[in-house]
């Protein structure tokens, strides 16, 4: 077995092992699953924010020719459980929230269900409701813990104080808009029931955990559940919980028996039935002595969740990890509203909480006439301040000065609107970002040789098109101490052993810590030799760690805006990070997977908003038309790097995740980097024209 330390294939970028078959269309993705003769649902959704249905018509809708069944609260089944309140389909007639799907058509053709589906004609009660969002509403209130199981509030030394014996104070406060997860496969199931069981081809970023959930929901033996899924279009959180549109399916396709059914929804009815970025409203108290080292960090921010289901995003907990300061504290708040529940999206907490305090820090830095690189420099911390355990490694600043050096921050004149070329008000911003190590126990690997020199190795784990059937058949390889073509992945699939869900940045962490784990096992078992059918299992070994040391990825990004200074038009022609992410199993993947996360920061930066019309209580730029996003025009020149780390604390591979950090710290950047080019300060995104013609 290859020593991990000095691998052959950890730390190679081969060629993406799917490539082959995505780019000849050839992958099956949920909805393309070759399933005979299947019918297709679509959703009747509700167009009020709250009410009571008091009537479903389906009289119309039923006398279509090729219309199967029209399931309602009216007709449908009684669930097991509805302790999810999300998955709790056609249970109740109250609606929480305008899009919630009231019924559902099953028909021969997509086209016929679709127009089926328009002619259910549903009477509510209508109910006055309440989806405004803001920081002075007497109802908000503190939720018992946040994502991740973080403490709702923290505190430590006398904030007061420290801000009292500041020499520099910054107190402001900082939005970020609602954001929508937009993958470019939309969410799909195709579901079909056979002899009690029930086979699901969903789109998820964990094919157990959609078992779980499904087989809890409808009161079903966890092994009757089948959920295959070799192929996932995207995620970015929205795909690792399940939603209601899969538990649809489930008894969509038990209405009409032995008929396979597809439930694809469209782009705008994932803007209410996936989940979304809860907006935040953010309070930053900082204060510095005259040299600029900290003296009170304070970030109290506000959220939004649904009424029949709690989502609390931990959007201050990123604070209690970056700079060293004697007081600090830190408080989350939620109103509940009349909306759909938020969810996962690209890095929770880290991704909306650092750009109130990065950019804080920024301008606390002008404030005391400090560097923004030295600024963050002199307030590193010896070990991390909230909890006090010492750092398993922690390299921002070596990605502060690598970033520095090879942006060319040191040419840059400090004063605000100092540079001007060819109309365009030009400057540069930097801004720090983190993202936590982590590690989903659970996972069990099987390793298996035909005899013949070949390994299969089996773990249903999953792909979100950030490449794992590349990189965890080289965790195999160099575990095993075999070349990457001798490696037959198998993920995806609950037939396959147990896998954690792709969240967090924890897939190779978690998945690769049992194949490790397996293929030590096997070595030890079989030796370097094994015959035919020789096989083994094991479960990623408990970290320990975590119980002794903060893990954590850093970085630093450094952006170039250009603001037009007669139309405010704003321009960012170049991004730059540096990440200290541990060991970088494929550089490629990984290169990919950080300037897609600085791609989808900026777009955060310049356009994305979810547009709430609060007389209706729905999102109305709810499709791509509308709810803009970056596009290649609009990133010129994203470069990724990394410095070299060895942290053996955090799993047996090194590894920290890169999957979420490059998304954290962009929009600060870019934040910062406006201010530089116009001396004009934006503390509410997206950075719009409008801000500079005030």
């Amino acid at each position: 077995m290859t020593d991990l330390l000095r691998p052959r294939v950890l730390g190679t970028g081969p060629r993406r092992v799917d490539g082959p078959a995505k780019v000849t269309g050839t992958a099956p993705y949920a909805n393309d699953q070759p399933v005979d003769s299947p019918a297709h649902a679509w959703l009747v959704q509700a167009d009020v924010a709250r009410g009571v249905v008091t009537s479903i018509d389906v009289e119309r809708a039923t006398a279509l020719d090729g219309v199967l069944a029209v399931l309602s609260p009216d007709n449908a089944p009684r669930l097991a459980d509805t302790d999810d309140g999300e998955l709790a389909a056609f249970q109740s007639h109250d609606v929480d929230f305008r899009g919630q799907a009231v019924a559902v058509v099953v028909a021969r053709t997509p086209e016929v269900a679709r127009h089926a589906a328009s002619l259910v004609r549903v009477e509510v009660d209508q109910r006055p409701h309440d989806v405004h969002l803001s920081a002075d509403r007497d109802d908000l209130y503190a939720p018992d813990e946040v994502n991740g199981g973080f403490e709702t509030d923290t505190a430590q030394g006398d904030v007061a104080a420290g801000l009292a014996e500041a020499v520099h104070v910054v107190d402001h406060t900082y939005t970020t808009a609602w954001y929508n997860n937009n993958p470019l496969e939309p969410h799909a199931t195709t579901a079909l029931w056979s002899d009690g069981e029930l086979s699901l081809y969903e789109s998820t970023q964990g094919v157990y955990t959609t078992r779980e959930a499904v087989a809890k929901t409808l009161g079903l033996p966890p092994e009757r559940v089948h959920v295959v899924c070799p192929h996932v279009g995207g995620g970015f959180g929205a795909k690792g919980t399940p939603h209601v549109h899969t538990v649809i399916a489930a008894l969509a396709a038990r209405a009409v028996p032995g008929t396979p059914v597809k439930l694809a929804l469209t782009r705008q009815q994932m803007f209410a039935l996936v989940g979304y970025r809860t907006p935040t409203i953010t309070r930053v108290r900082l204060g510095c002595a005259g040299d600029g080292r900290l003296t009170a960090v304070a970030v109290d921010t506000v959220g939004q969740t649904s009424r029949f289901k709690e989502f609390a995003e931990q959007t201050a907990v990123p604070s209690r990890t970056m700079y060293a300061a004697p007081h600090r504290a830190d408080t989350h708040r939620l109103a509940a509203l009349d909306v759909p529940v938020p969810s996962w999206m690209r890095a929770p907490g880290e991704c909306p909480g650092m750009f109130g305090p990065e950019v804080a820090v920024d301008e606390l830095a002008a404030a005391c006439g400090v560097d923004p690189v030295e600024f963050r420099v002199r307030n590193e911390p010896e070990v991390e301040p909230g909890s006090g355990k010492p750092f398993s490694s922690r390299n921002l600043v070596a990605c502060l000065r690598e970033g520095a050096r090879r942006f060319g921050w040191a040419d840059r004149d400090p004063a605000p609107r100092a540079r001007q070329e060819a109309g365009w008000l030009v400057g540069t911003g930097v801004a720090a970002s983190t993202y936590p190590v982590n590690h989903s126990p659970g996972s069990v690997a099987a390793i298996r040789t035909d005899g013949a020199g070949r390994y299969r190795v089996a773990i249903g784990a999953a792909d979100l098109g950030t490449g794992t059937w590349t990189s965890l058949a080289q965790v195999a390889a160099d575990a095993l101490g075999v070349d990457l073509a001798d490696v037959d992945l198998r993920i995806g699939d609950t037939a396959l052993p147990k896998a954690t869900v792709a969240g967090g940045s924890s897939g190779i962490t978690s998945w690769g810590s049992a194949v490790v784990a397996a293929a030590r096992e096997f070595r030890e078992k079989f030796g370097a030799h094994p015959a035919e059918g020789d096989e083994v299992r094991a479960s990623a070994p408990e970290p320990s760690a975590p119980d002794h040391y903060a893990l954590h990825a850093f970085g630093a990004q450094f952006a170039e805006v250009r603001v037009h200074v007669d139309t405010g038009e704003v321009r960012v022609p170049r991004l730059l990070g540096v990440f200290a992410v541990g060991r970088v199993v494929n550089p490629r993947l990984a290169r990919s997977q950080l300037v897609g996360g600085m791609t989808m920061g900026l777009s955060m930066a310049l356009h994305e908003a979810s547009l709430l019309d609060e007389r209706f209580g729905h999102v109305v730029n709810h499709d791509f038309a509308e709810y803009h996003i970056a596009t290649n025009r609009d990133v010129p020149d994203v470069e990724a790097h990394w410095v070299e780390e060895h942290d053996p604390h955090t799993n047996p591979m090194g590894t920290k995740g890169v999957g979420e950090i490059g998304i954290v710290g962009t929009a600060a950047a870019v934040v910062n980097a406006a201010h530089h080019a116009t001396g004009v300060r934006v503390r509410d995104l997206p950075v719009t024209l409008d801000h500079f013609l005030r």
